[in-house]
């Protein structure tokens, strides 16, 4: 389809959209986990041949993995959907309510944000995850997917318009762009009389691009250089299940730990630790000149410092003090999550005060960062910057607001 029409079409139904009750969009979130539940087998076949072009292409485990789709993921796409479907519903929410001396009565109430477009990667489960949140707080979703996942997309999306159509519901509400060439991702950031928002997805250069380019406001989400601190009287054992859990579950997502920073004092009595674990699964560590000198590893560049590997490797900082951890990590930080390790609880809330980034965690994970764990069911991603959502994005970041006014006659004087 012809990208105007597509996004013209986007737009119509974005006010179909507003007559939606909750019981309808539930009933409709529910037949879609239906839907790919029966077509796993199409989807899955779908995928292989985007795994097959991936192996052609040479990409890497880590991205394949976010691209693989399984049947045991599949049923994960099926449980996000319909835990969706059982959150409570935004829109319509009275945020506040107040009269004015001259009896005019006004409401903030919480309204959908329109046409949402989303600009993403190889992640196949995002097509269905962006649907079923978009949709339950009342938007459309227009979505651009990279060539990487473009069978295992058009398959997801043609399934969820079908539940669409067979719910009494216009398929429009979910619209995917089929072509992959950069010059429609160019041309579709210039749709700002159809779409309301734009949301990037994926690398720091996807995110970088669309931000540069798009004549619709962009929501930044982010790319992840996620940074562990070590404190001085951090516990050895946690900091070791901590990191290991941090930068080895899972590689290529962007809650992973990219960068450690260890007090100097912890580099003896925790990191070396900490380093003996990581090299037992392959990590490879980049280190400055003192921590080198603790540490059998290679050495870290100022571009170590700044870089998400999404890959096997980790970079280590050291430190004198909590207040050189914290402006090293303000500094090269994509503002998405850090942890501190430690047992002192005033460098704990000191850190929770001072790091500036949409999610900070004191003797935790950053793999934690994830709507699914935050209780927010699906996630249209992690927001890195202040306006107008922050952290991992659910439902109600998916809203805006109005306010509504009742008078009995009132003219300003």
């Amino acid at each position: 389809m012809e990208l105007e029409t597509l996004c013209k079409n986007a737009k119509a139904a974005k006010y179909e959209m507003n007559r939606l009750g909750s019981d309808k969009k539930n009933a409709a979130l529910k037949k879609a986990a239906a839907y790919i539940k029966e077509a796993a087998p199409e989807i899955i076949a779908a995928n292989k041949l985007d795994l097959e072009n991936a192996d052609k292409k040479g990409m890497s485990p880590a991205l394949k993995d976010r691209l693989k789709l399984d049947e045991k993921r599949i049923n994960g796409i099926c449980e996000g959907l319909i835990q969706v479907a059982e959150l409570d519903d935004p829109v319509g929410e009275v945020l506040d309510r107040f009269e004015r001396p001259n009896g005019l009565k006004l409401e903030k109430v919480r309204v959908p944000l329109g046409v949402v477009g989303i600009i993403y990667e190889s992640r196949p489960n995002v097509t269905a995850d962006a649907f079923a949140l978009t949709f339950k707080a009342g938007n459309v979703v227009i979505l651009k997917g990279g060539s990487d996942a473009i069978n295992s997309n058009i398959a997801i999306s043609n399934t969820l318009r079908k539940a669409l159509a067979d719910s009494g519901i216009s398929p429009d509400a979910v619209c995917l762009i089929e072509s992959t060439d950069r010059e429609t991702t160019k041309a579709f950031m210039q749709m700002k009389d159809y779409v309301d928002v734009l949301i990037p997805r994926g690398s720091a250069g996807l995110i970088r691009s669309v931000v540069e380019n798009s004549r619709i406001p962009v929501i930044e989400t982010g790319a992840g250089n996620c940074h562990i601190y070590i404190d001085e009287s951090a516990d050895a054992a946690m900091a070791t299940d901590i990191i290991i859990n941090a930068k080895t579950q899972r590689l290529g997502v962007c809650n992973t730990c990219e960068s450690l920073v260890v007090h100097e004092k912890a580099l003896e009595s925790v990191m070396k630790k900490v380093a003996d674990a990581l090299k037992e699964k392959n990590v490879d560590i980049r280190a400055d000149e003192q921590a080198r000198l603790s540490l059998d590893c290679n050495a870290a560049t100022e571009e170590d410092f700044a870089k998400e590997y999404l890959d096997l490797i980790i970079s280590v900082k050291t430190v004198k003090n909590i207040d050189e951890a914290i402006e090293h990590i303000n500094r090269y930080s994509t503002h998405h999550s850090e942890a501190i390790i430690t047992a002192d609880e005033d460098d704990a809330e000191k850190f929770l005060k001072e790091v500036d980034s949409a999610c900070v965690y004191v003797n935790a994970s950053t793999r934690f960062t994830d709507g699914f764990e935050f209780g927010f069911g699906a996630e249209i991603g992690i927001s890195t910057q202040m306006l107008h959502a922050r952290g991992p994005m659910g439902l109600k970041e998916l809203t805006s607001y109005k306010y509504r006014i009742r008078g009995n006659g009132q003219v300003r004087g």
